[in-house]
């Protein structure tokens, strides 16, 4: 089949284009220029219109949004945070239009978004879990809003609300195993808000797994199915690099160097996968020890 990935130059872009490039499938890279992984063709965007690329929308199965600015971006400045939003919104509206404008639908659109949707605070969240009123969650309602009209047209939407992807090598797992391996490792800010975590293996077989079955529409928590403290996964993380567990480091601290972004280490709502999970999708990995001696291993 063939498929189309926006924002595919990217951690998560790479892993699934090699994913579906190993079963013999045909991957097109939206970028505005960065390069892609070999085996996948090119085809050069705005983000903002559907100029030059629109077309090829017609010879496609499968088209996925993952476009957006990483939220690791210090400091959230009023630009930065300007940022996040239209990189994630102006590249689903190209997208939208350039569906709307075809002769031939897609069988599929996958819309990323986040597992912040449900706010940094509360009990435990799943997919029937209303949004939150902070930025964080107000800019996954827009963000999965921007492709929402897709499924007037009669295409299949699903939408994938994430977690942090654990990689080896990738993502945010080497700036977080940092502290750990200078021996200065333990929870951050008390350790008792979650840390929200997939392994990069679950996360590129749910996706794989929600594109192939027919049945599968609408939002789903790509999660791992053990929800994980920041005290239980530094925990486990220090086990894994044979590393000291020591004190925690203060909220007010983190706060302070941050800024804003440091709700992204101090802060965060337990959640569950529970569309996924019933609907028979098995995780390969369900808790932090084991994911983590993986990736470590």
């Amino acid at each position: 089949m063939n498929v189309m990935i926006a924002g595919g130059s990217g951690f998560l872009g790479n892993a699934l284009t090699k994913s579906f490039l190993a079963d013999g499938h045909k991957v097109f890279i939206l970028t505005r220029g960065a390069s892609v992984t070999s085996g996948a063709q090119a085809v050069k965007w705005d983000a903002k219109t559907t100029s030059g690329w629109g077309q090829l929308v017609n010879e496609m199965d499968v088209i996925i949004h993952l476009a957006g600015r990483t939220l690791a971006s210090w400091p959230w400045t009023a630009a930065t945070k300007h940022d996040f939003h239209d990189s994630r919104v102006f590249p689903g509206l190209a997208l939208g239009q350039a569906i709307l404008e075809a002769n031939h639908l897609p069988g599929i659109f996958v819309q990323a978004s986040g597992i912040n949707h449900y706010g940094l605070r509360g009990g435990i969240a799943d997919e029937s879990t209303p949004p939150a009123n902070d930025f964080l969650a107000q800019l996954t309602v827009q963000w999965e809003a921007a492709t929402k009209s897709v499924e007037e047209l009669g295409v299949r939407r699903v939408v994938l609300r994430s977690a942090v992807v654990l990689g080896k090598g990738e993502g945010l797992l080497s700036l977080m195993a940092l502290p750990v391996k200078l021996f200065v490792g333990g929870p951050l800010g008390g350790g008792k808000f979650s840390i929200p975590w997939i392994h990069i293996n679950d996360w590129i077989g749910a996706v794989r797994y929600l594109i192939a079955n027919e049945n599968a529409r609408g939002a789903y928590n790509l999660i791992a199915p053990t929800p994980t403290s920041s005290a239980d996964f530094y925990r486990a993380l220090a086990s894994v690099l044979h590393r000291p567990y020591w004190f925690p480091t203060p909220a007010f601290l983190l706060r302070t160097l941050l800024g804003e972004m440091s709700v992204l280490v101090v802060e965060g709502r337990f959640a569950l996968p529970k569309r996924l999970t019933e609907s028979g999708y098995r995780f390969q990995f369900e808790a932090a020890h084991e994911a983590l001696s993986d990736l470590f291993s």
